[in-house]
């Protein structure tokens, strides 16, 4: 970005904040929950970013994004390393404005103008007509649908912001008054909309109140009346939807996923099948992939969220843990989640998500009969990076109980080793063929 030196130039100053569900757009989340709404947030705040720094490449200004919420690195991860950014000071909306307009003129900045981040019809011409008004006036300033306004600027100081009834369709009328009352010179823009509402959202963006819920949880399962209701219910939340895809149970499994709220798919035995299938129905545009007993952590969605702010993160995982309280299950517990962590190859009962149009990319999970989990990752780790949460998904430790720790741990330890060297699925599923190694029903295509 350009710097406000000598000679002094001008800035625009994008004004918003790092997107956190439950607090972006609040008053979309009661029609579409609060992931969903910060995800629009988020996209509306990278389109407004790429239109500012258009603009400056043609007019050679200062971009500055003043926000709150957050912190410099998170801001820096998303939307860039060499993007100029300031934090907005505390305060009401009126106060925060006016010391971003203040450090532009104290850098000797000679216009500023301010410019919020939910205006999709925003382009670049609008912003070369405010630079262009404050040549001429003092105030320039674009009304809002809504009683507000989603552009102000300036070619000095002027002390606007005071006794405004911020959030009220008061505000523009209100900010005329007070240039009137200094006699400013004022250039009004075309009325735009800034999308605060369900109604303003449906004008403009109608796309969007057509897209499913921010997650889809697809759980492959077989056999698995034991544990599929808990699962479920650890799944469940306002911005996801639960896709329970059976491979054919002979037991209670199905009717419990009804009970428990989770929607239906059937399909052929195989996990990897399973979870294609799933995946193909699903609306979200993540795809979370959770086997039958695991359990994810509170909070989940925030979780992912977070860490698919860095548009460098194709998929991710959370950390792994089980429900034995045993030493040696602990070690393994470590050891696996500082293999995930480093080698990122994080095993599917630590609940696998994914980009939408990542995993489409690469054709879903390979039909393989074992470790289709794992021969996934590492397709798709070549695509960027894959995030480990800081949280646990717990998982049943049935499967140690049944094997031997040490033998679960060792056999375990060979597939990934057989993974990574390009070994045959078919020739690894031999493991599971041999003597002692059998599995309970439910374990299909489990390592």
């Amino acid at each position: 970005m350009i710097n406000c030196q000598n000679p002094p130039i001008d800035r625009l100053i994008v004004f918003g904040r790092y997107p956190v569900p439950g607090r972006s757009k609040t008053r979309l989340i009661p029609a579409f929950g609060p992931a969903w709404a910060a995800d629009l947030q988020r996209q509306l705040t990278e389109k407004i970013v790429a239109t500012a720094e258009a603009f400056a490449l043609q007019r050679g200004v200062n971009v500055e994004v003043c926000f709150e919420g957050g912190s410099e690195q998170k801001m820096r991860r998303w939307l860039g390393p060499d993007v100029s950014l300031s934090r907005q000071t505390p305060g009401d909306l009126g106060t925060r404005m006016y010391a971003a307009f203040l450090a532009a003129f104290q850098r000797g900045c000679r216009r500023a103008v301010l410019i919020g981040t939910d205006i999709p019809e925003l382009r670049v011409d609008h912003l070369r007509q405010a630079f262009d008004a404050l040549s001429e006036n003092d105030l320039v300033i674009g009304p809002s649908r809504d009683g507000g306004y989603w552009l102000i600027g300036l070619n000095r100081p002027v002390r606007l912001f005071e006794g405004i009834k911020w959030g009220t369709r008061a505000v523009f009328a209100q900010t005329l008054a007070l240039a009137n009352g200094q006699g400013l010179r004022v250039k009004e823009l075309d009325y735009l909309t800034d999308i605060d509402t369900e109604e303003e959202l449906k004008e403009l963006l109608p796309d969007w109140t057509e897209k499913g819920p921010y997650v889809s949880v697809i759980i492959p399962a077989l056999n698995e009346a034991l544990n599929i209701e808990k699962t479920i219910s650890s799944a469940r939340n306002r911005d996801a939807e639960v896709i329970v895809v059976d491979g054919g149970s002979g037991d209670d499994t199905v009717a419990q996923a009804i009970r428990a709220g989770a929607r239906i798919e059937k399909s052929s035995r195989g996990r990897a099948v399973q979870q294609n299938r799933g995946a193909s129905v699903a609306r979200g545009s993540v795809l979370l992939f959770l086997h039958a007993d695991t359990h994810l952590p509170h909070g989940y969605i925030n979780h992912i969220f977070e860490a698919l702010m860095d548009p460098g993160t194709v998929a991710g995982a959370f950390r792994f843990k089980t429900d034995l309280d045993h030493p040696l299950m602990k070690l393994i517990e470590l050891a696996t989640n500082i293999r995930s962590r480093y080698l990122k190859l994080p095993y599917g009962d630590q609940g696998l998500f994914f980009r939408r149009t990542v995993f489409e990319g690469v054709g879903g999970f390979p039909e393989v009969s074992i470790a289709e989990d794992l021969f996934l990752m590492h397709r798709i780790s070549k695509q960027g990076r894959i995030g480990i949460a800081p949280v646990h998904a717990v998982t049943s430790g049935r499967r140690w109980q049944t094997r031997g720790l040490l033998r679960t741990t060792l056999l375990n330890q060979v597939i990934v080793a057989g993974c990574c060297l390009g070994i045959s699925p078919r020739v690894l599923s031999r493991l599971y063929q041999m003597p002692g190694t059998s599995a309970k029903p439910g374990f299909f295509n489990r390592i």
